[in-house]
């Protein structure tokens, strides 16, 4: 499944997001308005119970989430999308993974981890403001199926066509949630027209 943004406020603040002249402080808000929003679409389909609430009025029958939502940040440019889930949901476990990018061979090395067995959570959702090749994706992924985790979702700001192929073609069954698909990868396999280095211009790097 690949769900791709249209809503009009999140058109506008997407291209707020890729102005170059946007300052750092304007663009974290920037990341965490556009993530939680995505965050609400990635858990559409979380399972609820039933659940009674006793209001001022009566007794209420209401719903509460079953599911145990875990978030994996992907190191450094994820923590900004991360704060902005945690504030939607504080009850969300945080996990951490570090990747970066090989810049002979373009792949990902991973230099830190710190992830769930399957029998913590019940649904996780990666986050990665840029898809660009989807080595980091695909790597992380793979990763967290290693440990026994199953229902997996990806949810990042901007991708490359190439790079949504890429994930798709490796774990067809994790659901993709984006703003935005960009045109392609340029020679340097950065997204074009993209945002530039989401983690420098989010912490001013």
């Amino acid at each position: 499944m690949l769900f791709v943004a249209d809503h009009p406020l999140i058109l506008h603040k997407l291209a707020r997001l890729r102005d170059e002249r946007t300052p750092s402080p304007q663009f974290r808000e920037l990341v965490y308005e556009i993530s939680q929003y995505l965050f609400y679409e990635a858990t559409r389909d979380v399972r609820l119970r039933s659940a009674r609430v006793k209001t001022p009025l009566m007794t209420a029958e209401c719903h509460e989430l079953a599911d145990r939502v875990g978030i994996v940040p992907v190191l450094r440019a994820g923590l900004g999308m991360a704060n902005a889930m945690l504030d939607a949901l504080p009850e969300a476990s945080v996990w951490h993974v570090g990747m970066k990018r090989d810049h002979d061979t373009w792949e990902p090395k991973t230099y830190y981890r710190n992830l769930p067995t399957g029998d913590r959570v019940d649904v996780l959702m990666i986050l990665d403001p840029m898809l660009a090749t989807g080595g980091s994706a695909v790597e992380t992924i793979a990763l967290l199926k290693a440990e026994g985790n199953r229902r997996i979702k990806f949810v990042g700001l901007i991708a490359s066509p190439e790079g949504v192929s890429r994930l798709q073609a490796a774990h067809p069954d994790v659901p993709l949630i984006l703003a935005a698909v960009d045109e392609k990868l340029d020679e340097n396999k950065y997204i074009v027209p993209g945002l530039g280095d989401a983690g420098d211009r989010q912490f001013g790097t």
